[in-house]
């Protein structure tokens, strides 16, 4: 179309948004096949991660630590539940809380799990060799962990 400009793939391919873009969509794809054996997504897989943290949490608190909204928890929840891999149970000291535990098949599928996502994580990180991805997860814990800096 008349008026369209057209970055060339040079000046495109130097910019952050689309190179983190990209790597996440690739990243997503690889973690999809590396989990689909075990009948779970990376979001289920972080419930389960999160539940395995030591004491039993409240879908509230587990939501929290996710990040993610009650409507969503529930969901999750409720698809890990059906799976057999986590049970909710009442709070013995407040009842309107309900407590969410790994079972036993949980936590089977959560250590098998997580093998599976630290191979894959190594082999999608391996073009850069091992120094280099150790540093690249640093400097990305370290972005994620910044305040947010509005331009200022």
């Amino acid at each position: 179309m008349a008026g369209e400009t057209h970055a060339s793939p040079g000046l495109l391919e130097a910019r952050l948004g689309y190179l983190l873009k990209h790597a996440h969509l690739r990243l997503g794809e690889a973690s999809a096949k590396a989990l689909a054996p075990f009948g779970i997504e990376g979001h289920q897989l972080a419930v389960l991660v999160v539940l395995a943290d030591g004491h039993p949490l409240s879908q509230l608190e587990a939501a929290g630590r996710l990040g993610v909204d009650r409507t969503t928890m529930v969901a999750l929840v409720d698809t890990l539940e059906d799976r057999g891999l986590v049970e909710r149970r009442r709070s013995a000291t407040d009842r309107r809380r309900n407590i969410v535990e790994l079972t036993e098949a949980g936590r089977d599928c959560l250590r098998r799990a997580e093998d599976a996502r630290r191979d894959m994580e190594r082999r999608f990180l391996a073009p850069l060799g091992e120094h280099e991805a150790e540093q690249f997860v640093r400097a990305l814990q370290t972005l994620v962990a910044a305040p947010e800096n509005d331009g200022e």
